[in-house]
């Protein structure tokens, strides 16, 4: 797996890119070589903030940890990774390596009732084209945490978000 370690306003030290690195190989039994993880370490309001994010067979799992220290947060992160794996096991069977859990008897204690009984409510709505700023207002009004819209200058369907630090976020499709 190939790792990328970053720190925002701030340089990680020796011990925790080893830390990481340690730490991570226990995820080589589920992905073949093509994996990527990015841990990104960050100070915000006095706690120590953790990004992991792992990109693996067309699959991104990701979690955002704040702790005291980072070595709780990462601690953290790699149990909520493994808890996404875990949870949804047969789904990623197909897409991961092959026998990823096969020596893990850990994960048959794992429930495959829900494997296709996904609760999906439908809505179905005009797509009037708008600037990015109207659909941000169109989201507030709503009291939405995202709305997709139909960008008036490009025509690309868009979604516009509100990120956890009171921003907003803006979805493009990659051409």
């Amino acid at each position: 797996m190939k790792i990328t370690i970053n720190g925002r306003q701030m340089s990680v030290k020796d011990s925790m890119k080893a830390l990481v690195e340690k730490k991570l190989a226990k995820f080589d039994k589920y992905f073949v070589d093509e994996g990527d993880a990015t841990v990104t370490f960050s100070k915000k309001r006095n706690k120590e903030n953790l990004e992991l994010t792992i990109v693996a067979a067309n699959t991104i799992f990701r979690c955002e940890i704040e702790d005291d220290t980072f070595q709780n947060a990462f601690d953290t992160a790699i149990d909520t990774i493994e808890r996404q794996i875990r949870r949804n096991k047969t789904r990623l069977e197909k897409r991961l390596k092959k026998g990823a859990f096969a020596d893990y008897p850990e994960f048959d204690e794992v429930s495959d009732a829900d494997e296709s009984e996904f609760r999906i409510r439908t809505k179905t709505f005009y797509f009037k084209p708008m600037s990015v700023e109207e659909a941000i207002l169109q989201m507030n009004l709503l009291e939405h945490q995202f709305f997709v819209f139909e960008d008036d200058k490009s025509g690309d369907t868009c979604v516009v978000y509100t990120r956890k630090d009171g921003a907003y976020g803006l979805i493009v499709p990659e051409k």
